[in-house]
């Protein structure tokens, strides 16, 4: 009897959990930034890690489109282990390489950066990016307690960053010019594409009742 065909997806489960019986294997990734640089330094230590395959990216000019990152994170399985030379190497900044370590982990993948001597797959490790974890989300809410004391002070002095005032001098000038030449405050509102609640707050005017018509 010939044997039955297995699919891809059923081939690629049984590699899966044979690495992970046999304790993954180590994979790393390497990148430099420009072509002109040289990986030999990251592959050197990769090697000398035990690293059986490393996958590399060359000149990248968007850390955003990185083909070989993508590749290397498709690669993984369960019970590898993922090396890199530096924490730069792999993350744009503490919240990407967060994001991406908790990705490894949630698919039982362990993470492993040389120089910072950094290994997930240790409880030493563990603890490790757990502070890093906590300091990146100190540092979200500070940058948020910062924007929200930054925005009420604006509000305070009357303006609000990053939106200018509509009236200029020169709209205003007009809008005194026209107020005395009795238009309604809804025609001066359209002529200068101001609101009749701005143009009255500028103004210093009550509403009048026959400026309430359109």
């Amino acid at each position: 009897m010939a044997p039955s065909k297995q699919s891809p997806a059923s081939r690629a489960r049984r590699r899966a959990r044979r690495r992970l019986a046999a304790g993954g294997q180590l994979i790393g990734y390497a990148r430099v930034s420009t072509d002109d640089q040289n990986l030999a330094l990251q592959l050197d230590a990769l090697k000398r890690a035990g690293c059986r395959r490393v996958f590399r990216d060359f000149g990248s000019g968007s850390l955003s489109h990185r083909p070989e990152l993508d590749a290397c994170f498709q690669f993984l399985t369960a019970g590898d282990t993922l090396v890199v030379w530096r924490l730069d190497r792999l993350g744009r900044g503490l919240k990407h390489l967060i994001d991406a370590i908790e990705d490894l982990d949630d698919r039982k993948i362990g993470f492993r950066s040389l120089t910072e001597q950094i290994d997930t797959t240790t409880s030493a490790g563990r603890l490790q990016f757990h502070i890093f974890g906590a300091l990146a989300e100190f540092e979200k809410e500070t940058i948020r307690e910062r924007t929200r004391a930054g925005l009420a002070a604006a509000r305070a002095r009357g303006r609000l960053s990053g939106r200018p005032s509509l009236v200029t001098a020169g709209k205003l000038a007009a809008a005194q010019t026209m107020r005395a030449q009795k238009h309604t405050m809804a025609e001066i509102s359209t002529a200068l594409g101001i609101s009749r609640a701005t143009l009255y707050r500028h103004l210093a005017l009550g509403a009048a009742p026959h400026d309430h018509a359109t």
